[in-house]
């Protein structure tokens, strides 16, 4: 029988792109949008079911879970992207993106282990982001998000591999998806963060445009779901061999300056 997978956020970028491996593969495949009736044509996957679920509303979540048949794998694939010095984030900003980024990811996922333990098997893929491991200014909120978001699945995997269940998180670096154009921005006119936020985003506005393609993040994330003996950490691009060496390697105030360095910030 073929194994269904959840991929939230599916219908542009990395969700997209591993819903379309997942389908190729042989996986039943449930994409999820905000409103999958606005998708457009040219970002549809023929075979991939498309099922109503915004992680921002509570109640969205409970009915998409009810809904659901037994999960095989849950990639929880969809979020926010923010950005702005901490001082200037509004309260009801931070709150959204949390309950995005992380509160509905987790609740996505207690709804679909009982069923995942009762039948002794099931993968959960956390997609993070290598700011997680790497954080850089004014990405604050964002890289809190991503960080809790490992955080619960390094402690749950704990929980639930006695079950035969597996959970794993899966940081990208930059990606060509274009999330750029779409990652919400708080900072004033006259903020006194400006000259460093505006040089900031700069070089990340280029090494996105400049990233790795969604299907290398998607192939990677196909390969957790369906190791043996999954990892609780995989990550890909932005030189992630090497960085992440030098991250065992060196104080972490020493990675702090690098990755600020990087970005055009003398720190």
């Amino acid at each position: 029988m073929s194994q269904t997978v959840v991929v939230t956020g599916a219908s542009s970028g990395i969700g997209r792109a591993t819903a379309a491996l997942f389908l190729a593969q042989g996986y039943t495949v449930i994409g999820t949008s905000r409103d999958p009736e606005r998708i457009p044509a040219a970002n549809r996957i023929d075979g991939v079911e498309y099922r109503a679920l915004d992680l921002a509303d509570a109640e969205s979540i409970e009915t998409f879970g009810a809904g659901l048949p037994a999960v095989d794998v849950l990639v929880n694939n969809a979020g926010e992207s923010q950005s702005g010095p901490l001082e200037e984030l509004p309260a009801d900003a931070l709150d959204r993106l949390f309950r995005i980024n992380v509160l509905g990811p987790v609740r996505l996922t207690q709804l679909v282990l009982p069923g995942m333990r009762e039948r002794g098997a099931g993968r959960v893929i956390m997609v993070g982001s290598m700011l997680a491991s790497f954080p850089l200014a004014y990405r604050s909120s964002y890289v809190a998000t991503k960080a809790a978001l490992k955080g619960f699945a390094h402690a749950a995997r704990l929980e639930v591999s006695p079950f035969g269940v597996a959970i794993s998180t899966v940081e990208p670096g930059s990606i060509a998806t274009g999330i750029g154009e779409r990652r919400t921005a708080y900072i004033a006119a006259d903020s006194a963060h400006l000259a460093d936020y505006r040089t900031m985003i700069g070089k990340l506005d280029h090494n996105e445009q400049n990233g790795i393609a969604a299907e290398q993040v998607a192939a990677l994330i196909v390969k957790a779901a369906r190791a043996r003996r999954p990892k609780p950490l995989y990550a890909t691009g932005s030189r992630a061999p090497l960085v992440f060496a030098l991250r065992r390697l060196l104080p972490a105030a020493a990675i702090h300056r690098i990755t600020a360095r990087a970005h055009g910030l003398k720190r």
